[in-house]
């Protein structure tokens, strides 16, 4: 007759000493306690393997793992044999699969895409990308394997983020995790990519063009101007702005020594100096590579007006009570507000630029590629990029900002349209609109 093992008590666990040799406490179907001389309880498990080889497994010591939880532990074992799963393979078999969770989780995965992409952006950019991730995708998914995660799983974190309003953070969270995920197709980690699914799902905000005045008011905006009482580099900003039309941290940010007077060229550099204690001051042209402005007559008699006051400082545009920082942000906006003119619905400093686009398009003069080198925008066709990105158009561009110019001089009593102008006299070479040479 087989002998029948009494079942342990947690007494029985408890109560047990060392002695000067180990010894066993069993509880029956493979299970005993073992009980070192150096006074430490492990719980073992002694089995047969499916080969028919004896097999023993330790499950942790008593206390931290208690009788009973020692015994759940071999009741999953013999359930593996009952299967002809060695309990031991198998723990093996999770902790690799732990491993590769942890290795391709989507965090893991993310980082690496980021570490991959960010040659390819500028610093500060990459920061608020991984920081974007950090702060509201890695904790509801991070820790996932990314071979796991759907299209439910991907948007579950983006909608929280749009529900709380923030829908343009909620855009660019998508189209980063539409990276990451494509990326984990073309590192053979995953066949498909969910993420293409989620095109469409989230809430977009309709979209707010800057305030722009009717070419009809620009001899109205010029009065004004001309009228102002307020700062004179305050009046003079507004002034060169209207003439170069270039954006607002461009303008602020400009240094003396990006003037080249003799060529009559302002060069915007892709990044500048940082300014410390000036948020994004180390900007130069938006598209992060050098822009050439080409300078009208106005405005080089602009920059010498400016100069007994500003031209002993780095700055052009420097700061009131500090020369080291430059003007507001605010300054352009606040002087219009100033001169009765609505900045959120009539006209702001950045509605300048389109109001030029408009004036350039409607005099029939100017071919589109100038005129958007120019305004410095990206092409956004890639194959015409490979052949235009490096076309200054500057023959041309520097006829333009002159025909502008003069154009603003002949408004500052009445309007005259751009296309009537166009035909006055010898004032510029007529182009054909289209393509230029």
């Amino acid at each position: 007759m087989a002998r029948t093992t009494k079942p342990l008590t947690d007494a029985d666990c408890r109560n047990a000493k060392p002695r000067d040799k180990d010894f066993s406490l069993f509880d029956g179907g493979g299970l005993f306690l073992l009980m070192k001389a150096n006074g430490t309880k492990s719980w073992r498990f002694k089995f047969t393997k499916p080969s028919g080889k004896p097999g023993l497994t330790a499950f942790g010591d008593y206390p931290a793992l208690s009788l009973s939880e020692a015994r759940a532990k071999r009741d999953e074992a013999r359930s593996l044999l009952a299967t002809r799963i060695d309990p031991i393979e198998h723990k093996r078999q999770v902790k690799r699969d732990e491993a590769n969770s942890t290795l391709n989780s989507f965090e893991a995965i993310a980082r690496d895409w980021h570490a991959k992409s960010a040659g390819k952006w500028t610093p500060d950019h990459a920061r608020r990308i991984l920081g974007r991730l950090e702060a509201d995708i890695f904790p509801a998914i991070g820790q996932r394997a990314i071979a796991d995660l759907n299209t439910r799983d991907l948007l579950a974190p983006l909608r929280r983020v749009e529900e709380r309003g923030a829908l343009d953070l909620a855009s660019r969270l998508r189209q980063h995790i539409d990276g990451i995920m494509r990326y984990a197709v073309q590192t053979c980690l995953i066949d498909t990519n969910p993420a293409r699914d989620m095109t469409g799902a989230l809430a977009v905000r309709k979209a707010t063009h800057r305030p722009a005045l009717a070419l009809e008011r620009i001899p109205e905006l010029l009065q004004h101007v001309e009228n102002d009482g307020g700062r004179t580099l305050t009046k003079q900003a507004l002034r060169f702005t209207l003439l170069t039309f270039v954006r607002s941290s461009e303008l602020r940010f400009m240094r003396w020594d990006e003037i080249d007077a003799n060529r009559a060229i302002w060069t915007i550099p892709a990044s500048r100096t940082e300014i410390e204690g000036v948020k994004h001051s180390h900007r130069g042209a938006k598209m992060r590579e050098p822009h050439m402005v080409p300078l009208s007559h106005q405005a080089l008699a602009v920059l010498e007006a400016i100069h007994p006051l500003t031209g002993r400082f780095d700055l052009v545009f420097a700061g009131d009570h500090d020369a080291s920082k430059p003007m507001s942000e605010n300054t352009v906006n606040q002087a219009l507000r100033r001169m009765g003119f609505d900045t959120k619905t009539e006209v702001c400093g950045h509605g300048f630029r389109a109001m030029a686009c408009s004036a350039l398009l409607e005099s029939g003069l100017w071919s589109e590629d100038a005129i958007e080198r120019q305004m410095s925008h990206k092409e956004r066709n890639g194959v015409r990029a490979a052949y235009t990105h490096k076309a200054e158009f500057l023959a041309q561009r520097r006829m333009m900002v002159q025909w502008w110019a003069d154009w603003l001089d002949a408004n500052r009593t009445q309007f005259i349209p751009p296309h009537d102008f166009a035909g006055q006299g010898d004032k510029v070479i007529p182009l054909r609109k289209g393509k230029a040479a």
